[in-house]
């Protein structure tokens, strides 16, 4: 009989009742029921937690616009204008994507920010003569057709069942390994130091103190673990003279971003259709980590609600061109840290949102947050991205215990591991393949649908056609998640079984209880 997973109890999704809702439903009216995203911590705690957000995703908000500045051959000041959009812009995405308006914005604790997915496409738009005003006509042509397409894309929820969600949880997770290993030997400014033992022994301090923080037994001090323990390890990195904090005050104090400071965007047809391709890539990302967050927390994901928060993305994709900056995703760093904290509130990153607006309108601060030493975020990036993969595991520890599942698993995760470890494997491709399949997390979740596909809806559709068996709607109104037949007896998830009545008829006493 398998798993009802849609019949689950409904003391699982409700709370228990209280004399308010009881006197609601004597009046007639049932009193809504609290999602686990809705909570609402205190002013110091929100702002704390939200601010861990931002120095988890700060390194790779900033990678896109430093690389396109980069290949653009722009100095000091145009890369900080740069940089400063970025935050700017990720803040506002941010909070159109938890907080929401009618049709925008998911409502789940997702961070946004600038994607690099797109960043091999806009260099070859870059190179291609247009410079840098083709790349924002191509980034703002495509997210507002994004906006438009996005709901046909969220109907393609139901081919995501939890042997999908778990690979691409998963490989979410494993994904994000070589970003943490890369920070924890030095990152892009270590020079020759790079994979030094000093920066790889500080990641390590920084992970000890992380994990005796959260096993402190203390509640706030558990919850703060990776904000504390980025703190205390920049502080031993100050120690060890590895942590520069010289070029802070250098540069602008306050700066608002000035609409179009690279020109007006120029709308180039071949541009265009490149960056369609991203879109479709981005919204795969984002809908696998709007499906992780929502399994870490236990909220409840519908194709409109992944529909509103594709919208978000490109809306805030199709307004980012106009303040300097290129399309936004959801961010996967985060996921990992909604999942080590345990603190579900879609307030507490929006007060992320609004730190990162703060930082884009205050360079000066931005900067203090870009001179925490890479290796210290590495060291805390072992816990949150490993978080991640665990989240992933335990999903497909739900999953049929069958050939076919196991063969779906092994092959898709195979497939999103081959970009990580040979960079290179795409390049004889055409520029299109490599667009799509070098994300790790689009490869595996592509291969992982078209093998479900295969393996699972089409077998189940030939076997319905097929059987002539059917049951009525209120026979399984007493199913609850997890319940099974083993040798013709039902049990329930943890294994205990459960009796059958025999009578003739159910508990309506009119309707007749043909046997399953």
């Amino acid at each position: 009989m398998g798993s009802f997973n849609s019949l689950a109890r409904p003391s699982e999704h409700q709370p228990p009742p209280t004399r308010r809702s009881l006197l609601s439903s004597a009046r007639g009216t049932a009193a809504p029921a609290a999602r686990p995203e809705d909570e609402r911590l205190s002013a110091g705690r929100t702002v704390a937690y939200g601010f861990q957000h931002v120095l988890t995703m700060y390194g790779g908000i900033i990678a896109p616009p430093l690389v396109m500045g980069g290949a653009a051959g722009m100095g000091t000041a145009e890369m900080g204008v740069l940089v400063a959009s970025c935050l700017f812009i990720g803040g506002l995405a941010t909070f159109l994507q938890t907080l929401g308006l009618p049709f925008f914005g998911a409502q789940l604790p997702l961070v946004q920010g600038t994607s690099f997915s797109g960043v091999a496409t806009m260099i070859a738009i870059l190179n291609g003569g247009g410079g840098m005003p083709a790349v924002f006509g191509a980034v703002l042509a495509s997210g507002a057709i994004g906006i438009v397409i996005a709901p046909f894309f969220a109907r393609l929820l139901r081919y995501f069942p939890p042997v999908v969600t778990g690979v691409v949880i998963t490989i979410i997770g494993v994904s994000l390994f070589p970003v943490t290993a890369d920070w924890a030997m030095g990152g892009a400014t270590a020079g020759e130091d790079y994979g030094s033992l000093k920066h790889i022994a500080l990641a390590a301090i920084t992970l000890v103190i992380l994990l005796v923080l959260s096993k402190s037994g203390v509640p706030a001090l558990s919850r703060l673990s990776i904000l504390l323990s980025i703190v205390l390890g920049t502080v031993v990195a100050a120690l060890m003279g590895m942590a520069d904090f010289s070029q802070v005050l250098e540069g602008d104090i306050f700066a608002f971003p000035t609409p179009f400071a690279f020109g007006a965007p120029v709308f180039e047809i071949g541009a265009i259709i490149s960056m369609m391709i991203v879109i479709l890539v981005t919204y795969t990302e984002t809908t696998a980590d709007m499906l992780a967050v929502a399994e870490i927390t236990g909220s409840k994901v519908d194709s409109k609600r992944i529909a509103n928060g594709l919208r978000a993305d490109m809306l805030s994709s199709t307004v980012a061109p106009i303040f300097n900056t290129f399309t936004q995703s959801a961010f996967a760093q985060n996921v990992g840290l909604v999942a080590i904290t345990g603190v579900k509130s879609r307030f507490v990153v929006a007060a992320g949102g609004g730190i990162l607006v703060v930082l884009g309108l205050l360079p000066v601060l931005g900067r203090v947050v870009a001179s925490i030493p890479a290796p210290v975020l590495g060291g805390a990036g072992i816990v949150l991205f490993g978080s991640v993969a665990a989240a992933g595991i335990r999903t497909l520890a739900k999953v049929r215990d069958d050939n076919m599942n196991m063969l779906i698993i092994a092959t898709s995760l195979a497939f999103g591991c081959i970009p990580m470890v040979k960079p290179d494997f795409y390049a004889a491709f055409p520029a299109w393949v490599g667009t799509i399949f070098q994300s790790s997390i689009s490869s595996a979740t592509l291969m992982a649908v078209l093998l479900n596909v295969i393996f699972n809806e089409l077998t189940r559709k030939k076997q319905a056609e097929l059987s002539p068996r059917t049951v009525y709607k209120y026979q399984t109104e007493g199913l609850q998640d997890g319940d099974r037949m083993i040798d013709g007896k039902l049990y329930d998830g943890q294994g205990l079984e459960i009796r059958v009545i025999s009578e003739e008829y159910g508990a309506a006493g009119d309707r007749p209880m043909p046997p399953l």
